[in-house]
C-alpha cells in the first residue's frame, strides 16, 4: 500500500467518524454500574425572576443580557452573539452555538455554514431577512467544541424569552444538539427528522446542521426533504 493509499483511508476515516459525530455525538454517559446512560438534557421551561424576563421586545431583551458572564464562556467570548433578523418573523432557525466568524461579528451563521443557511431559506422561497436566526447559546465554546449541558441549561432562558417575544409559528431546529436540547430526548438526528414536534407554542422540524452538510454533501437530499415538509406546513399554515 503507497502512501497515498493510506492518506485516502485516513481521510475516509474521517470523514465517517465525523459523520457519526453529526449523527450520534461524541460523548458516552457511563452510569454508576458501568452501562451506558441517556444523554442528560434539561432545558428549562420557566423564566427566571430576574429583570431582563420582562423585556418586552427583541432589542430590550439583548441590551438587557449581552454582557451576561453568567458561564465561563462569557469570559471567552469576543462578541455576544444574540439573534438577527424580523421581530415579525413566524419562522425561528435554532442553531447549537456560534462559531470563529460568528464570534467575531456577532451575528450567528455568518461563515460558509451561514451561506449555506441562507441557500437553504431561498430555496424555500425565503430571504433570510424575513425569518429570525440564532442559537441555544449565545458565546462561542472554546475551539467550537460542543455546548456543555451546563452552558445551555444557563443560556436556554434567553432563547425562550426570544421565543415568547417573537412568538413564530415554526421553529427548524438545526443539528442533532440543538433538537435532542430543545425536546429533551437522546434520539438520534435521524429518529427526530421527519416529524412535527412541539416547543413553546410552535410547531418544531429537525434537519442537519448547515456545516455538517458541507462535511456530508450527501445530506443534502434528506434535508432538502425535511424543508419541503416544512414549506408544506408553512403554505398550509397561511391558506388556513
Amino acid at each position: 500500500m503507497d502512501s497515498k493509499e493510506i492518506l485516502d483511508g485516513l481521510s475516509s476515516a474521517q470523514r465517517y467518524l465525523q459523520e457519526q459525530v453529526d449523527l450520534f455525538g461524541n460523548t458516552i454517559y457511563v452510569d454508576a454500574k458501568g452501562k451506558t446512560a441517556e444523554l442528560p438534557v434539561s432545558a428549562p421551561a420557566a423564566l427566571p425572576d430576574e429583570p431582563w424576563a420582562g423585556a418586552a421586545s427583541l432589542d430590550a431583551l439583548n441590551e438587557s443580557i449581552c454582557t451576561c458572564l453568567k458561564c465561563p464562556l462569557g469570559n471567552t467570548r469576543t462578541k455576544f452573539v444574540f439573534g438577527t433578523g424580523t421581530p415579525k418573523a413566524d419562522v425561528m432557525f435554532v442553531g447549537e452555538a456560534p462559531g470563529a466568524d460568528e464570534d467575531a461579528k456577532g451575528e450567528p451563521f455568518v461563515g460558509r455554514a451561514g451561506q449555506l443557511l441562507n441557500k437553504i431559506i431561498e430555496a424555500v422561497g425565503m430571504k433570510r431577512e424575513e425569518v429570525y436566526i440564532c442559537n441555544i447559546l449565545k458565546c462561542r465554546p472554546p475551539n467550537n467544541r460542543e455546548p456543555q449541558p451546563s452552558e445551555m441549561e444557563t443560556c436556554t432562558p434567553y432563547l425562550a424569552k426570544q421565543i415568547d417575544i417573537l412568538k413564530p409559528k415554526f421553529i427548524i431546529a438545526l443539528g442533532r444538539i440543538s433538537a435532542q436540547w430543545l425536546l429533551q430526548s437522546s434520539d438520534t438526528l435521524t429518529a427526530m427528522r421527519g416529524k412535527v414536534h412541539e416547543y413553546r407554542g410552535a410547531r418544531l422540524i429537525v434537519t442537519y446542521h448547515p456545516a455538517a452538510l458541507l462535511r456530508n454533501p450527501n445530506w443534502k437530499r434528506p434535508a432538502w426533504d425535511d424543508m419541503k415538509m416544512f414549506k408544506q406546513l408553512y403554505d398550509e399554515s397561511k391558506e388556513a
